[in-house]
């Protein structure tokens, strides 16, 4: 347990909406163990990003719930990712990245291994004749969405993705905010199937360190595995203007990512700048840096210290 944090706080701290809340206590008040997972398509490199939800994974860890892991390997594929073999093994790497994170006691699934059986199988299509097209199409990828002629297996996907909560067995569904209308339809369908809607805890979007939308095409993000004077270099040329702390990426860095792993944080500075200083909560940092009383290359120093200390595992996993 983290210090004095209780199990609603750890539950609902760095998320930017929880349908319901009514449903957190509900879960909190009952006798057996909750369970959540998140779903992850292997798609590419593990990054800060996806980190946010597997912190949120940790807290609730934390709280007592049993913890699964989507490795959504038969997504990917229908996604266009890969053939089922270049997604599996693709899967099996951010596997040891997941548990290098602080995952070790989660429990793995690899879509595959379920999403063929007969059931679940039936379960799709029973949710498809609930679903109208409209429907399915909103529930989509914004990426798909967008797409001029979007695949039929495109909008299977977020049906399977209601169904995994349902196969799992799962009271939380952890996610991106980008995942809301998937859980929505996973909230309104399931009870149609005989299984109870699942409370769905969403995080927000990680700003990219340039200060717009993530992207792997604009190499402005932080992958799990990158050294750490790629990390430094990163960090150092990020968006970081002075005394403003709203839409600040090495702001967030301190908020979602290094408060939540370490109880104090401290930034190392010559006694010509006013020495060393001590943080106890990200709400002191960030109205330190509001008033101007830290500078952002002493932010992004320190910022880079602790992102490196929290992917240490990483890299020695993968060595």
């Amino acid at each position: 347990m983290n210090g004095a944090m209780d199990r609603y706080e750890l539950i609902t701290r760095n998320t930017q909406e929880i349908v319901t809340i009514d449903g957190v206590n509900e879960l909190l008040a009952s006798d057996k163990t909750p369970t959540a997972y998140a779903g992850y398509e292997p798609s590419g490199k593990i990054h800060l990003g996806h980190v946010l939800t597997v912190n949120k994974l940790i807290d609730l860890q934390n709280a007592g719930f049993k913890i699964t892991v989507l490795l959504a390997d038969l997504h990917a594929y229908l996604n266009g990712k890969g053939t089922l073999e270049e997604v599996r093994e693709l899967a099996e790497y951010n596997k040891r990245c997941f548990i290098a994170l602080g995952l070790a006691r989660a429990t793995f699934a690899f879509g595959s291994e379920f999403q063929l059986d007969r059931d679940y199988t039936m379960n799709v299509l029973k949710l498809a004749q609930d679903t109208t097209l409209n429907r399915a199409r909103r529930s989509m990828s914004e990426i798909a969405r967008n797409m001029e002629h979007p695949m039929v297996a495109q909008m299977i996907y977020p049906i399977m993705q209601a169904v995994d909560i349902m196969a799992l067995g799962i009271t939380a569904a952890v996610g991106g905010i980008d995942q809301r209308k998937i859980h929505m339809l996973a909230r309104e369908g399931l009870p149609t199937l005989g299984y109870r809607a699942p409370v769905c805890i969403h995080t927000p979007i990680l700003l990219g360190l340039d200060g717009e939308k993530m992207s792997s095409s604009s190499d402005n993000y932080i992958s799990v595995d990158d050294d750490e004077k790629t990390v430094e270099k990163k960090i150092n040329r990020s968006f970081c203007p002075q005394g403003v702390v709203d839409d600040n990426p090495v702001i967030e860095l301190f908020r979602y990512h290094i408060f939540p792993r370490f109880p104090e944080i401290e930034v190392e500075r010559p006694p010509k700048f006013g020495g060393d200083l001590c943080y106890g909560s990200y709400s002191e940092l960030a109205d330190d840096f509001e008033k101007k009383n830290l500078h952002p290359m002493d932010l992004k120093k320190t910022a880079a210290s602790y992102v490196n200390l929290l992917l240490a595992p990483v890299r020695k996993t993968l060595r």
